[in-house]
Order: C-alpha cells, then structure tokens, then sequence
C-alpha cells in the first residue's frame, strides 16, 4: 500500500511583478514578494505529493515560487530535523514536520487559449507531481462543434459551445502498482458574461449607473450555462477513463456550491432511493414499474460512475475569505481500485488529502 498526498491551490492571480494581470491590476515588487513567500509557506504546509494549481498566467513565475519553496524548505530540515547520528530522528513527529523538495518533481502547465496578453490576460492550469507523469500531459479547450451541442425540437432554441473559458488540464500519474487519471479544472465564474456591441468600448451592462437588472440576468444566465456546459465536457472525459478502467480523481476551483447543478454534472447524479415506484420508460399501463432487481441494477450503475467528496472537513459553503485563511487538510483511509474514484469539491483557496492506494 502505498501513501501519498493530494492537493489543490487557486493562486489568485499569480504573474511577475510589475505586470498587468487584468486591467489597471499588477503587483508591485514588495506585494510580489509578499506574495510569493505566502505560496511557498502554503506549499511547505502542504507538502502534498501531487499539487494542482489554478489562476497561473506565468509559468516562469510558478517555478520561481517552487524553487524558493524548495530552499526555504531545506534549510527548515536542517534546522530542525534531526541527522542521521541522532537516534530520535526516526520518531513520527519529525517524518511530519520534514518538507520533501519538489528537486525531481515534474511540473506540467496548460496555458490559456484565450490568453491575448496585456490587459486581455486569462490564467492557467499546471500540476506539479513528485511522481512525474506518464505520457505526455494533455490540455483539452478547444472544442468540436458536436461536443457541447444543444438543438432539436425538445429545446426550442440551441447552444453551442465551442471553446472552454478555461482548460481542462489531464495528467496520468503512477502511485505505486497503480495509474491515476487526475483532472485539474476551473470553471467559469459567476461573474455577468456579456456582450460588447460593434464599435463599442464596453458592454452596456458595465455602466453600473445606468443599471439594466435585465441585462444583468441575462449575463448571469450566460455564465451559469457556460459553467454547465464546461462541467459537461468534464463529465465526458471523466466517464471515457472510467469506461477504460482508470481511477480517476478531480481537483480544481469548481465556482460553485457541492451541490449546485454544474457540481453535480461534473460528478454524476445520485440516484434515486428507490426505482420501483417509478413507471417505466416505454410503460403500457400504471403498474409497468421497475421490478426490485431492476432497481438494484440502475442503482449500482449510476453509482459505479458517480464521484465522491473527498474531503473529510468540507468548507465549501463557508465564504472563501474564511477558507482561503485555513488550510484544509484531509486523512482518508481509502483504497483506490480499478473502479474506485474520488472528487475532490474545491471551493476553498486550498485543499489537501492524503491517500492510502491499493492496486488490488
């Protein structure tokens, strides 16, 4: 059996100083510096084996961070742990409070296809894992046309959906006999999606005095069908490496509650308590309900594919000031199997989750 740590981070908005980020928003070097030396803190108290990270718009400056982390973290080790000579270095306490630098770790980033630079800046993804990857990681944004397709005469109206906000960025890691899927996304926020009229400098929504409550809802139903949307196109690479066999596990910033619509389209349904009492789908007559053994059937194949939280001390419903403040960390007692996965529901800035795995 082996052990290890998972973890996701949303970085707010990390990119050298001096450098506008979104408009009339860039750090000064003494806030970048602050900035950086939270990150490192963070990822010494993390410590995690596998981290994924949200809000990325320079890689450069994520490996700086690291780097930093991983001196900061050595000279923590010497001043602290005992050496070799000393016969209580082997007691538990020091195993936990010694950091394990990132020296050989792999890091993977997936920038942003709708990156235009400037103040037309959009973030990434990367993932960092002490285990490296196994093939080359891919970046999934751009779409077919037919993957997120909705007409027909049942909808009265369509929605196409041909590119993400942000990528989905999928890597395959190796934790000891096994191989892992693990996802690392960020749906679209909640934030109004409204559009700028030809010829124009602005939509006519961000005039905030001459308010449109109108205009308002429709950029928020914009955004929340987005988010649906990207969930969904989730959901279909989730099921393609269940459907090959593949634990799967999903971190991220979901921008949404647990059990919100997108939520719950990224992990699956949860089935009903009972199918006997429904009418079957092609049903001639009131009693053409699903018999118990049907019941059973739907049941066991909706769960096989349906992903669990993760964390033991959820905060998603707490405001993401109070969680970005409190490292969340998690000890699962699980094993992964060919068929067993997990979601890891990650509103808070920070999560973290040790893991027992099992290839058995």
């Amino acid at each position: 059996m082996t052990n290890f740590t998972i973890a996701s981070f949303n970085v707010k908005n990390l990119i050298g100083e001096d450098k506008e980020y979104y408009k009339f928003q860039k750090y000064t070097p003494e806030e970048y510096a602050w900035k950086a030396n939270w990150l490192c803190e963070q990822l010494q108290t993390m410590n995690a084996d596998i981290v994924g990270f949200q809000e990325i718009f320079e890689e450069s400056a994520l490996r700086d961070v690291i780097t930093e982390a991983n001196a900061e973290g050595i000279e923590d080790n010497a001043a602290h742990i005992p050496d070799k000579t000393k016969r209580c270095r082997k007691r538990a306490i020091f195993r936990k409070l010694a950091y394990t630098p990132y020296t050989n770790a792999a890091l993977t980033f997936a920038p942003n296809l709708n990156d235009g630079g400037a103040v037309e800046r959009c973030p990434g993804l990367a993932i960092l894992s002490r285990f490296g990857f196994v093939g080359e990681p891919e970046v999934i944004q751009g779409l077919d046309e037919d993957q997120i397709k909705w007409t027909g005469k049942s909808q009265q109206g369509s929605y196409v959906l041909k590119r993400l906000s942000r990528p989905i960025l999928k890597v395959r890691v190796t934790v000891g006999d096994a191989v892992v899927t693990i996802f690392n996304y960020h749906l679209k926020s909640k934030l109004g999606e409204y559009d700028v009229p030809e010829g124009a400098e602005f939509p006519a929504e961000a005039v905030l005095t001459e308010y449109d409550p109108v205009g308002h809802a429709m950029g928020a139903m914009r955004a929340s069908m987005r988010r649906m949307a990207e969930a969904c196109v989730l959901r279909r690479l989730i099921i393609e490496d269940l459907h090959a066999g593949n634990p799967v596990m999903v971190m991220g910033d979901f921008n949404d509650g647990e059990h919100a619509v997108s939520s719950e389209i990224s992990s699956g349904e949860a089935p009903f308590k009972n199918y006997s009492w429904m009418l079957r789908h092609d049903a001639k007559t009131s009693n053409d309900r699903y018999s118990k053994e049907q019941k059973i059937q739907i049941i066991e194949d909706i769960e096989r594919v349906r992903l669990h939280s993760a964390e033991k001390n959820s905060c998603v419903n707490q405001p993401a000031t109070w969680c970005s403040l409190r490292p969340l960390v998690a000890t699962l007692k699980t094993s992964i199997r060919s068929t067993c996965l997990a979601i890891l529901w990650l509103t808070p800035l920070i999560a973290s989750v040790r893991w027992n795995i099992s290839a058995s």
